[in-house]
């Protein structure tokens, strides 16, 4: 009220001290009166209505959406203010990205005001990034405002692609306003009957989507069909095409992390690329692997550095093989004895600064020759030829229906910024991993514990 008044905060308002009565001028200094909170809200109306209404529309455009309809019920005029369709247009251009002009909408028979109430603010809980909670392939959908619609694109790894190439996307489904101004959601998957109905249930942090057509498989390659999506049997014996979603985060960066974490592109296997996150947690740092049809995490000791020799060490297999052997069985020791975190990583906030070397002292470590260790293998042979700094990690896999992962010890080799590697000298195997070059609204984990939550589930078995 005292903002809207022309008043600092460090003076009362006039028209408060006005409104109150004997009972809330007897009241002790920082003890209100009971009946207080709502006379301040009366006043602050009171205070308001005598404004301008061009100063009350750029006032309630710069108030978040979520708020508009509680202060609509104030007073009647700021109710019939609230139809100032620029108000809405402001809040669905600075809180959703919508550049629309006003003349498509006209066109339509729409306002900004129904676009935002009926659109924008019914399913603004499902924008941002999502992992698909499957036991079998794990992918990444991609829900975003495009214009007056909102899309959900589903990532399709590709054959073909080098890691420093940009995710492929391919739409999924999309919501948008009929002529009747409701919100509908159609499938945009399948061979036949495209786009169709489908069903969304919106929860905290997953969601589901449900459509009666069962052609969905159809466009899949071989070796995904079975495993992509939960078909259930309704009770009317229609079958339904049921993905269940569930929320991802970027991992919070700090200054000290070795490189900016983020999501980083793998080619593991001959089925295509795969996307990994890389977060910091203090001594440690961590690669998880969210899609893919089993699960695979690299814990990288940031305490436990490998000396480079310049480069000699990738020369010999036996030399780099006995200077990993000897730190793993340390590792196992002190695991043992208590000293060092059973599981690796640690699970320290990605918000605190990392432990061991920093950004800083990478950036200003001199490049060394690297090469393939002779005898190990890779599915790329395009890969760095010098690298900075290498630790000890290990590769921990657990494929579907196995409980007992299997643990891969190894080094773990800084490239540049955009790009790590990993040799796995059991299985002679280097996987090499470049940034994602692909941006991403809505991904902002709200505190480092929601985080290291959705981190600690994001691989477990689906609800």
């Amino acid at each position: 009220c005292a903002c809207l008044c022309g008043l600092g905060s460090s003076r009362a308002c006039q028209c408060h001290q006005e409104c109150q009565g004997p009972a809330e001028k007897a009241a002790p200094q920082g003890k209100p009166a009971p009946a207080e909170k709502h006379l301040e809200a009366d006043a602050a109306a009171l205070c308001c209505a005598d404004l301008p209404v061009e100063v009350l529309v750029e006032i309630f455009g710069s108030l978040p959406g979520t708020d508009l309809p509680s202060l609509a019920l104030a007073c009647t005029k700021f109710h019939h203010i609230l139809h100032t369709d620029s108000i809405w247009r402001r809040r669905c251009r600075e809180e959703f990205g919508l550049r629309e002009n006003l003349q498509n909408l006209e066109m339509m028979g729409m306002s900004y005001r129904e676009v935002y109430a009926k659109l924008f603010h019914p399913y603004r809980g499902i924008l941002g990034l999502w992992q698909l909670d499957t036991e079998g392939y794990k992918t990444l959908l991609n829900v975003v405002v495009d214009g007056l619609l909102i899309t959900g694109w589903t990532y399709g790894p590709c054959l073909n692609l080098h890691v420093d190439g940009p995710m492929q996307f391919k739409p999924s489904f999309r919501i948008c306003l009929t002529e009747r101004k409701s919100a509908t959601v159609e499938c945009m998957e399948g061979r036949h009957s495209r786009p169709h109905s489908r069903h969304i249930q919106i929860g905290k942090n997953r969601f589901s989507t449900r459509c009666n057509k069962t052609d969905h498989l159809k466009d899949l390659p071989t070796r995904l069909r079975e495993d992509w999506a939960r078909v259930l049997v309704q009770k009317d014996r229609l079958q339904y095409d049921c993905l269940t979603y569930r929320r991802l985060y970027l991992p919070p960066s700090h200054p000290d992390d070795l490189i900016r974490p983020g999501l980083f592109q793998g080619k593991y296997h001959r089925f295509g690329l795969m996307i990994a996150m890389l977060s910091f947690h203090g001594k440690y740092a961590r690669v998880t692997k969210i899609t893919g049809n089993f699960t695979q995490t690299l814990e990288i000791h940031l305490m436990r550095r490998i000396q480079l020799g310049d480069g000699k060490i990738f020369r010999n297999f036996n030399t780099l093989y006995r200077v990993v052997l000897e730190i793993d069985e340390q590792v196992i020791r002190e695991q043992e004895d208590g000293t060092e975190e059973s599981g690796g990583y640690g699970w320290q906030s990605p918000s605190q600064p990392s432990v061991g070397e920093s950004g800083a002292a990478a950036s200003e470590e001199q490049p060394v020759p690297f090469v393939l260790p002779v005898g190990v293998s890779s599915r790329l042979q395009n890969y760095p030829r010098t690298c900075r700094m290498c630790f000890y990690g290990v590769d921990i896999v657990t494929t579907c229906g196995s409980g007992c992962p299997w643990r891969f010890p190894g080094v773990f080799i800084l490239f540049d910024e955009n790009h790590f590697g990993f040799i796995s000298l059991e299985t002679k195997y280097f996987i090499l991993f470049g940034r994602v070059q692909n941006t991403f609204q809505n991904v902002e984990a709200p505190s480092p514990q929601a985080f290291l939550k959705m981190l600690k589930n994001i691989q477990s078995r689906p609800v």
